[in-house]
């Protein structure tokens, strides 16, 4: 009895302890709808590494970033981001039948969930990470709105090495604040998301390039500013 009696006391502390620790987690989330975060799981991580170039982010709330960038993000990186929940069913079912039928296994991240891993979580495959940012996603669309996941997404995504948010990235790249950008810098800044330490904004390869006209191409059939009043 004795052992038993300690077991049901050892399980119900461990059983509040999870508790508290997701009420405590889910209200991060919540003030974070309000509070601009003050860093990144990712920019964390490079400020711990040995990078020989200084960290540059500055934040600008979503009134202050072009809305070409808006759009050529969307338009790039999530093309139904206005009318999931945080994980898109039907490009995790594309991306599974193309790889069972011989193509590459490419990702199918929403920028909510690219959101929330920059945000909490590290880089890398990993099943676990896949899991972890799917919840975290979902938590994000109940708890935010859309614009606040793209304005958070906009201000903490990796650009170049070192630079993060698309404030540094339109200063560094084009000199000029990210209200500024036009189509075609924003296309290029949108172009270099999905690997930025590799892709160079300012020095744009024939891949580059390529994509960078795909991404004009794509932002003209979501019918331009149309588009993102669905936010």
């Amino acid at each position: 009895m004795v052992g038993y009696s300690f077991a049901g006391k050892l399980r119900r502390r461990l059983l509040v302890t999870l508790a508290t620790a997701l009420v405590s987690f889910f209200a991060l989330l919540l003030l974070l709808r309000f509070v601009n975060p003050p860093t990144s799981a990712f920019m964390v991580a490079y400020s711990l590494s040995d990078a020989d170039r200084p960290l540059r982010q500055q934040w600008v709330p979503i009134d202050d970033i072009s809305p070409w960038m808006q759009l050529a993000v969307i338009a790039s990186e999530d093309q139904r981001f206005p009318h999931h929940w945080g994980v898109d069913v039907g490009a995790i079912r594309q991306a599974l039948a193309e790889y069972w039928t011989g193509g590459d296994l490419r990702g199918a991240s929403t920028i909510t969930q690219q959101t929330a891993k920059n945000l909490f979580l590290w880089n890398g495959r990993s099943y676990l990470r896949k899991v972890l940012e799917a919840g975290l996603a979902m938590s994000l669309e109940v708890l935010w709105s859309k614009q606040r996941v793209l304005e958070v997404y906009l201000n903490i995504a990796e650009f170049g090495p070192g630079i993060y948010g698309v404030e540094a990235a339109s200063l560094a790249y084009f000199g000029i604040p990210a209200r500024q950008l036009s189509p075609s810098q924003a296309a290029r800044l949108a172009a270099v998301l999905p690997n930025p330490k590799v892709l160079n904004a300012g020095s744009a390869s024939p891949y580059l390039l390529e994509r960078i006209g795909w991404i004009r191409r794509q932002m003209l059939q979501l019918k331009g500013m149309g588009y993102l009043q669905a936010l």
